[in-house]
């Protein structure tokens, strides 16, 4: 079971969500919050596994919630969900640690693989921002948020974990990846979390930063 923590200013879309979540077989919503503090002090009574956060939100926003609670529970995962497709807000909710960046447009089932996708420890980026995203991994690349991986270790990726970190840091999806490398998506998420281990990267997001930041192309 997936316990899950909802926080919206909006009452209809936090009791909208309570609902259908709920009628999921494997996910629970433990509380639904109104703001970034609510959030803090929910978490602290009982941590989630899950938190699907809005971006602007009374009193704390999302961002600096998202912030906070990376800090002091970085096991929690964070989906910010939101109707505001704004550069900075996704620059911020993934620098400060969040997993995922979704639309409110998205259906509850892409919700629902959203949540288990980032609960298995993998990022989920909504398809309509995706190429914005990996623009935002470039300009990461030139500022002072520096992912390193040691040399040694990239000695053991294989030829075949090459062209899925290449895939990566070009935003593809899993079910891209799979049909242009002639691949299973089973296959796809299994290359991934093993890339992860190798480099002791903690998501998806991290590892592309890393590719564009070492220029990793056509290894």
């Amino acid at each position: 079971m997936i316990n899950v923590l909802v926080a919206d200013d909006q009452e209809l879309i936090r009791q909208s969500l309570q609902i259908v979540l709920n009628t999921k077989e494997d996910l629970n919503v433990t509380d639904t919050v109104s703001n970034g503090q609510e959030v803090i002090k929910s978490v602290r009574t009982n941590p989630p596994d899950v938190i699907l956060m809005d971006i602007r939100m009374p009193k704390m926003d999302g961002v600096q919630c998202t912030k906070i609670i990376k800090e002091n529970y970085p096991d929690i995962k964070i989906i910010i969900l939101t109707t505001f497709d704004d550069d900075e807000f996704v620059f911020n909710a993934l620098k400060n640690g969040a997993s995922g960046y979704l639309l409110k447009g998205v259906s509850m089932d892409e919700l629902e693989e959203a949540i288990k996708t980032v609960y298995s420890g993998r990022a989920m980026i909504n398809p309509d921002i995706a190429t914005k995203v990996v623009m935002l991994f470039n300009q990461m690349a030139n500022q002072n948020l520096k992912v390193e991986v040691d040399k040694k270790i990239e000695a053991h990726i294989t030829k075949t974990e090459w062209k899925v970190i290449e895939q990566v840091e070009q935003g593809a999806s899993n079910k891209e990846i799979a049909k242009n490398l002639n691949l299973s998506e089973g296959t796809v998420r299994n290359y991934i979390s093993t890339i992860l281990d190798k480099l002791d990267l903690r998501d998806r997001t991290q590892l592309a930063i890393w590719a564009v930041q070492a220029g990793i192309v056509n290894q």
